[in-house]
C-alpha cells in the first residue's frame, strides 16, 4: 500500500504503516507525510470512517471460501496467487488474468472463436455431487439460477451458487434492471443494444457474454466494446455467441445438470448475443458507431471498473454522454472510488446520479490486491447510474 501523502515535498522514508486513527483506511510512511497531507484527508476522512464500518458487508459472499478470498487476502493472510494455487487455479486458462505474482503466463487467444469453459474453473459445494467439484461454468443451470432468484428479489444462495467466477455479463444484467424500473431505457421486448466502455480482461473472455442469453431469452443483443486495449488488429471484429458455452470436459456432470433447463429458446441460425469490437476512445469512435445503426444511439451505456477519477480521457466521454443523454452506469473497486467518480461527473453534468452509488451483488468475490485505501476492493464492487 502506498503512502497517501505521497508526492509530498519530501520522498517518502519507507513503507506506510501509520494509519490514520480515526479512519483507518489511509496510510502514511512518516508523521510528516501525515501532517502534510491533512488538509487533503480531513475532507475524506469521515466518508471513509463509514464505508470502513460497512466494510464487513462488502466482503459477505455466500460462499464456502469467502475467509481465505477475502478478509485473508485483505489482511495479506493469503494472496490471490496462494488462494488460487489451493483451488488448482493459478495461472489456468481464464484464470491467467487474475494472478499477481508475475509468473509468466500464456495469453488466450479470443479473436477466432469463443473460448470454451474448459480450463474456467470453479469452486464450491454441490448437494448434488456430495462434495467438492471443478467443472466448467454450468453456464444455463447457473444463469437461470441467479436470474430466478433476482427476478423475486430474493438473494438467499444455497450450494449450487457457492461458485467463483468473473461475473462481467450479470454486473451487465444488474445496471439493465434498474435502467428498466426507473424507466430510464423502455422495456425490453426484442432487441438491445449495448455500448461497453473500457474492455480488457473481457476480450479473453467473450464467451461468458451468451450467459445474457438465460436472463433475457429471446432477446437478441448487440454490445459494442469499445477501448484503447482493444489491439489494432481487432478493430471492427464480430463475434456471434449462438448458444451457450459448453463444458468440454468429457465426464463433466455438469452435463447431465444444464440439459434439464433446455437448450436456447432462440430459432436455429439466429444469434442471441453479437459482438463488436471497436479499438480507441469512446468520444473518438462515436460517429462511426451511429453510422453502424443509422445514426440511432444506445440503449445503455456501461463502463465496468471505469476508474473515472483516475484517468483524464474520460473528461470527453462524459461530455459526450451528457450530450447524447443515454443512461450510462459505472461500476468500481470500492465505494470511494465511485464518490470521486460522481463528483468528477456531477462537475461536467452538473447533476447527481440518477441511480445512487449501490453495492453490486455480482462483484468478483476474489479480494483485489495492493490498493491505494484499505477499504476492501473487488472488482465490479459498486455500481451508479446518470
Amino acid at each position: 500500500m502506498e503512502c497517501a501523502g505521497k508526492g509530498s515535498r519530501t520522498p517518502c522514508s519507507g513503507p506506510a504503516t501509520i494509519l490514520c486513527r480515526r479512519c483507518g483506511a489511509v496510510a502514511y510512511c512518516s508523521i510528516s507525510h501525515q501532517v502534510s497531507h491533512g488538509n487533503v484527508h480531513n475532507k475524506e476522512c469521515q466518508r471513509l470512517e463509514q464505508q470502513m464500518k460497512h466494510a464487513h458487508v462488502v466482503s459477505d459472499f455466500p460462499f464456502t471460501f469467502s475467509e481465505e478470498a477475502t478478509v485473508q487476502v485483505c489482511d495479506k493472510r493469503e494472496t490471490r496467487c496462494s488462494f488460487l494455487i489451493k483451488q488448482g487455479l493459478h495461472c489456468l486458462g481464464m484464470w491467467t488474468f487474475e494472478y499477481s505474482c508475475g509468473s509468466s503466463a500464456a495469453i488466450l487467444d479470443g479473436s477466432s472463436h469463443p473460448l470454451h469453459y474448459q480450463s474456467y474453473l470453479v469452486v464450491g459445494k454441490n448437494i448434488m455431487n456430495g462434495g467438492a467439484f471443478r467443472c466448467c461454468f454450468a453456464t444455463s443451470l447457473v444463469a437461470s439460477i441467479w436470474s430466478f432468484r433476482l427476478h423475486y428479489d430474493c438473494m438467499v444462495f444455497d450450494d449450487m451458487s457457492k461458485l467463483l467466477y468473473e461475473l462481467f455479463p450479470l454486473t451487465l444484467y444488474w445496471a439493465i434492471k434498474p435502467a428498466v424500473q426507473g424507466n430510464l431505457i423502455p422495456e425490453i421486448s426484442n432487441e438491445l443494444r449495448i455500448h461497453y466502455l473500457g474492455p480488457e480482461k473481457e476480450l479473453h473472455q467473450l464467451a461468458v457474454f451468451s450467459e445474457l442469453n438465460a436472463v433475457f431469452p429471446d432477446v437478441q443483443i448487440h454490445i459494442d466494446l469499445v477501448g484503447p486495449a482493444i489491439p489494432e488488429e481487432r478493430n471492427g471484429e464480430r463475434i456471434e455467441l449462438h448458444d451457450y458455452a459448453h463444458c468440454t470436459e468429457t465426464n463433466c456432470k455438469c452435463k447431465c445438470l444444464t440439459e434439464s433447463f433446455g437448450p436456447t429458446s432462440l430459432q436455429s441460425g439466429s444469434s442471441a448475443i453479437t459482438l463488436k469490437l471497436h479499438a480507441g476512445y469512446y468520444h473518438d469512435c462515436y460517429k462511426d458507431l451511429m453510422k453502424l445503426y443509422e445514426g440511432s444511439p444506445p440503449n445503455l451505456i456501461i463502463a465496468p471498473n471505469a476508474g473515472v477519477a483516475a484517468y483524464r480521457s474520460w473528461l470527453q466521454t462524459i461530455e459526450l454522454i451528457k450530450e447524447i443523454k443515454v443512461p450510462a452506469f459505472f461500476s468500481d473497486y470500492c465505494e470511494e472510488a465511485c464518490n470521486l467518480a460522481t463528483s468528477c461527473i456531477s462537475s461536467v453534468t452538473g447533476a447527481s446520479p440518477t441511480v445512487p452509488i449501490q453495492l453490486n451483488p455480482f462483484r468478483q468475490p476474489l479480494a483485489v490486491e495492493d490498493s491505494a485505501l484499505f477499504l476492501p476492493c473487488y472488482s465490479n464492487c459498486f455500481i451508479f447510474g446518470i
